[in-house]
């Protein structure tokens, strides 16, 4: 189990991570980011990763419900809503960034990581699936972050010089996932150079 600074680091690496790849989409945002998602989109998309934390601390939780983020994205996906809102409200988010979207996620990612820092790990959030501890939560962000953060950089053509803190809390999740959803032989398996994934294979 990671314990509250090492959580914390990895969200604030995955997150500055983040804010300096923004910048190479400068002059490129309508071009493709992902899916029907362009820059500006994915960027938007991933930069809620940030809001969301900044949102539940101001509605803290009577007590926590969930207790770690495997079981958080279980319950999301069991409860998730049309993909179609899904796209649009990244869309909003991208138009939210206005005119310079790189000083925008500058922006929020310092006022961000200074709430968490001040906040600790026993702070609880309410989440829209129940509350959480901060330390428990935080992980889904910095999985969010590390993996969108990727698609922008295939997307730029930027190196994928994820963060090791960030992909270890990531990858850590990743295969909390796996084993939840009873596809964690599979997984190994392809890791190891045995076996190729099936085309469309998720752990969410």
């Amino acid at each position: 189990m990671s314990t509250w600074v090492e959580v914390r680091d990895a969200f604030g690496q995955a997150a500055e991570w983040f804010m300096g790849v923004v910048p190479s989409g400068t002059g490129r945002l309508e071009e493709t980011g992902l899916g029907e998602w362009s820059v500006r989109d994915l960027v938007g998309h991933t930069s809620r990763a940030l809001l969301t934390v900044e949102v539940y601390l101001d509605k803290p939780a009577a007590g926590a419900e969930v207790g770690s983020a495997v079981e958080y994205f279980r319950l999301v996906s069991a409860s998730v809503g049309d993909p179609a809102a899904v796209a649009q409200r990244g869309r909003d988010a991208g138009a939210a960034l206005g005119d310079d979207p790189a000083v925008s996620v500058q922006a929020i990612v310092h006022r961000v990581l200074d709430r968490v820092r001040a906040a600790g790990g026993d702070a609880l959030v309410g989440t829209p699936v129940g509350g959480m501890r901060l330390v428990d939560y935080l992980p889904t962000r910095t999985f969010e972050l590390t993996v969108h953060t990727c698609d922008l950089a295939v997307a730029l053509g930027r190196p994928l010089d994820v963060p090791e803190s960030a992909a270890t809390q990531s990858l850590a999740v990743l295969g909390g996932l796996a084993v939840q959803a009873g596809v964690a032989p599979l997984l190994l398996l392809s890791a190891t150079g045995r076996r190729q994934l099936p085309a469309g294979f998720s752990v969410l």
